[in-house]
């Protein structure tokens, strides 16, 4: 069995193009008996906002791996000076049900969820024929961090401006300061306005975005929690979700859009719609579209086992018993 921990990834290298290349392989597998995936429980005690979520998943073709991830998110940790997120993928040999890896630390998670958000740039960007654009993220944690720089490796001569904030009036590294492209800003609303990729990934407790976003827009709702149901009317006809048994619960704005707006299953488009049938190319290009990602298992496992493979090849992590 295979032991890696978040040095172990680091030492392996995240390589953009090639997780996300995963995350669309694992994609087009949806909806076919290659992929299983329950609906993940949510295990909440003391503090309700706190919770530890139980991820299974298998993955066939291409990747033939079961596994569960388990992942703890508790927001008031950063007030502590530790990680909100804490988590372990635990990977099994698909034919014998053998533990042959575990991943402990909440990077490889991070590394999912920011390639998920990569693929849908790619695909806007295409979609649309947008050679340029300009960038919007808030929030400065882990996810905010990666999404920064895997959008500046990506999409580095396509990017007119970044722009930036946290509420925490976190004070950016010295390398993004000196970012040219870079302006941070003094209020979410100079970021929304502004963006036309614009990304939450903050953890707020209270919805605030009220207002209509930028024309055309792409909004990766990563942290799913921050549009008031005011915002319905400008993303009604844009909605995508990985999956909607999933995200229409748990105090997610799609689940407000469904209780006061009315949105229904049959309104919204899944990510295989837009992966394998090109349905962006058939949204009118004034339309912003809300990506809605709760996260799914399967791309914890597809990710994992690629980690697992490369790890395995270059004698990186440790062998237990």
């Amino acid at each position: 069995m295979l032991y890696l921990n978040e040095h172990d990834l680091q030492k392996v290298g995240i390589k953009w193009e090639e997780t996300i290349e995963v995350i669309r392989n694992t994609i087009q597998l949806l909806d076919t008996d290659n992929i299983v995936q329950p609906i993940k429980p949510y295990l909440r005690f003391k503090d309700q906002k706190n919770r530890i979520i139980a991820m299974p998943a298998y993955v066939g073709e291409g990747y033939d791996v079961a596994g569960i991830k388990w992942i703890a998110s508790f927001p008031d940790n950063i007030n502590k000076g530790i990680s909100r997120a804490n988590s372990v993928v635990i990977l099994n040999n698909a034919d014998t049900g053998q533990v042959k890896a575990i991943v402990n630390g909440s990077l490889l998670s991070v590394i999912r969820t920011v390639s998920v958000s990569g693929l849908f740039v790619k695909l806007y960007l295409e979609a649309k024929s947008l050679k340029r654009f300009s960038l919007g993220i808030l929030g400065w944690g882990p996810i905010g961090q990666h999404h920064y720089q895997m959008c500046r490796h990506l999409f580095e001569d396509q990017i007119e401006s970044i722009y930036l904030y946290d509420i925490n009036n976190t004070k950016f590294p010295e390398d993004v300061m000196n970012d040219s492209k870079v302006r941070v800003c003094g209020n979410w609303r100079d970021v929304y306005s502004q963006a036309d990729v614009f990304i939450t990934c903050t953890v707020s407790s209270e919805r605030y975005i009220d207002s209509e976003p930028k024309q055309g827009s792409l909004l990766l709702n990563v942290s799913l929690r921050d549009y008031k149901s005011g915002v319905y009317e400008y993303v009604k006809n844009g909605i995508v979700v990985d999956s909607w048994k999933e995200v229409c619960r748990e105090n997610t704005d799609v689940e407000l859009f469904h209780l006061q707006n009315g949105l229904m299953e049959s309104d919204v488009l899944t990510f295989k719609d837009i992966v394998s049938d090109s349905m962006l190319e058939k949204i009118n290009n004034d339309q912003s579209i809300m990506i809605n990602p709760m996260g799914m298992s399967a791309f914890d496992m597809s990710i994992g086992e690629y980690y697992f493979r490369l790890a395995s090849k270059e004698n990186i992590g440790l062998l237990l018993e």
